[in-house]
């Protein structure tokens, strides 16, 4: 028996929807002896992850979350950046703590239909390292979900630390109803190149990919409203082309969203109206659209 186990170690490629031995989760995925999935009143589980830092996938996040819960869906959103947890800053709740009701977690409430948990709200103050390896973070990804009274979510929108590590591998193993990944990018070439890296992460544990977003697609000028672009433009358009995947949209740099992050106030309160609002809103409703129908 043994000597079949050592075998099949050896000869896994690590592709678990080939492995003869693998078992099949309700969405078809294989789990290969994984953990339970955790019960989640959740209808759509979206990803969000980078191949690479720096490139506003936490804005995005947030603001996908904020843009729809603004249509009226009942949304979480789950920092799982554990080792630099942002957040709860960019909504204004960074003092917050998690506190306990009966024998849940109670998430923090932004508003009446949208509610936050991030590593964030478990420590002392901002300046306080998290020092995990990956076991324990995915002993708290666990908890994050199993112990948490999310309520009854339409969307629970999962923020992910860059590349594709413990917090990607851990909260695919556990998260039910995982509708897929949304890659953000920005337009240079180097940036594109490891959003491919992303996506083919995504397709080689057998999730689809929602789309990609191109961020910071130029510049909207502070004085006349007008667009620069200083990173260039349409990359990662060309990348989902060239990839296969949907191409969600474009969101500019808005020196009144980095403020609005900064200052820990949704952007959508004050700028509905704008044009940068309205490209989040468009990436939103191109999101659901690959979702819902």
């Amino acid at each position: 028996m043994a000597e079949n186990q050592s075998q099949q170690g050896s000869e896994c490629d690590g592709n678990c929807g080939t492995c003869p031995s693998a078992k099949k989760d309700e969405n078809g995925q294989a789990t290969c002896g994984l953990p339970p999935k955790v019960d989640l009143n959740v209808k759509h589980v979206v990803l969000v992850l980078s191949g690479k830092g720096g490139v506003g996938k936490t804005t995005v996040s947030v603001n996908l979350a904020f843009a729809l819960a603004n249509h009226g869906k009942n949304v979480g959103l789950l920092d799982l950046d554990i080792h630099g947890p942002n957040v709860p800053k960019m909504v204004g709740v960074e003092d917050e703590k998690l506190m306990v009701a009966g024998n849940k977690i109670e998430p923090v409430h932004v508003t009446g239909n949208l509610s936050v948990v991030s590593m964030e709200f478990l420590l002392p103050n901002g300046e306080t390292p998290v020092i995990w390896r990956g076991p324990m973070k995915m002993t708290a990804i666990k908890q994050f979900l199993e112990e948490v009274n999310w309520g009854d979510l339409d969307y629970l929108v999962v923020d992910l630390p860059p590349g594709t590590g413990d917090e990607a591998l851990s909260i695919i193993q556990l998260a039910p109803r995982i509708e897929g990944a949304v890659i953000v990018t920005t337009p240079q070439a180097v940036s594109t190149l490891d959003s491919s890296k992303a996506v083919r992460f995504v397709e080689k544990l057998d999730l689809k990919v929602l789309g990609i977003v191109e961020n910071m697609s130029g510049l909207i000028c502070p004085d006349c409203g007008k667009e620069i672009d200083i990173f260039g433009k349409g990359g990662g358009k060309i990348a989902a082309e060239e990839l296969g995947v949907p191409f969600l949209g474009a969101i500019p740099i808005d020196p009144a969203m980095r403020e609005a992050g900064d200052e820990g106030r949704p952007f959508i309160n004050r700028h509905n109206d704008s044009s940068s609002w309205k490209a989040i809103d468009a990436v939103m409703e191109n999101l659901v659209k690959v979702v819902e129908e």
